[in-house]
């Protein structure tokens, strides 16, 4: 019950890492707005979990959409105490000299915008209540340049940024924000991207990165991480980069 009566709302939580998030959450007392693009899958979720969970149809690159879900939160249970910006797409591992205007601004509007978006819209309420935590799920990809595409670091470094700059900013107001850099997680976001479309070149040059890679992680592990940042017992903890990657890094 470490979030008990908490309120939070996950996006990309129909399934993966924002499901497993979603799960825990009401495990641990909160009510949850859950987000997601694909309204069949974040109604099955809902039902799954069952308890105080509200599914919402939402695409985080539309910031109506990002500021209904939100709203939402607030008209269902009264306020917004925590947000897990979790939705995310990947790119093509296009580099910078071969990346499409259409994959750019796709993985940007996502990965980048959306969290924007629902930041802008949540802040100012968490503010008006006393505070709030949000949490971020970033990558391995925004500490570095070789697991990914041009689109998809760039996208995961921004948001880091945006991360350390709210951090920053509110930190004498009662809001803080982390950010998770999550390593390789058994999730379906390969299904955001057309395989056939993958740069096979450019593959080839990550390959050495990914080949250093010690393990892949459960969406459960994210979860567990999530849940600690968005509790009171890391209520010290603000502006932090954690990485969540079986020691990747370390590589």
């Amino acid at each position: 019950m470490r979030i008990k009566d908490k309120v939070a709302v996950v996006t990309g939580a129909g399934s993966g890492m924002g499901l497993a998030i979603a799960k825990l959450f009401i495990a641990e007392g909160a009510k949850v707005v859950a987000a997601d693009w694909h309204a069949d899958a974040v109604k099955a979720a809902a039902g799954e979990i069952g308890g105080p969970i509200v599914p919402v149809t939402a695409n985080v690159a539309v910031e109506a959409e990002c500021v209904g879900m939100i709203d939402k939160a607030v008209s269902e249970f009264g306020r917004i105490d925590i947000l897990v910006n979790n939705a995310g797409v990947m790119d093509l591992f296009q580099s910078v000299a071969d990346v499409s205007n259409d994959t750019w601004r796709r993985v940007l509007s996502v990965n980048l915008d959306g969290p924007m978006f629902a930041m802008r819209r949540a802040v100012p309420l968490m503010l008006a209540q006393g505070g709030g935590a949000i949490v971020n799920i970033a990558s391995v990809a925004g500490l570095g340049g070789g697991s990914a595409g041009a689109a998809y670091t760039a996208s995961k470094h921004a948001l880091i940024g945006l991360g350390q700059s709210t951090a920053f900013q509110y930190a004498k107001m009662g809001l803080r924000c982390n950010t998770v850099a999550s390593g390789g997680v058994a999730t379906n976001i390969m299904q955001s991207v057309d395989a056939a479309g993958l740069d096979q070149a450019a593959l080839g040059r990550l390959g050495a990165y990914h080949a250093t890679n010690p393990g892949t992680l459960e969406p459960i592990d994210i979860a567990n991480l999530v849940l600690f940042l968005a509790s009171d017992e890391a209520r010290h903890i603000n502006g932090a980069v954690i990485p969540a990657d079986m020691g990747w890094r370390a590589a």
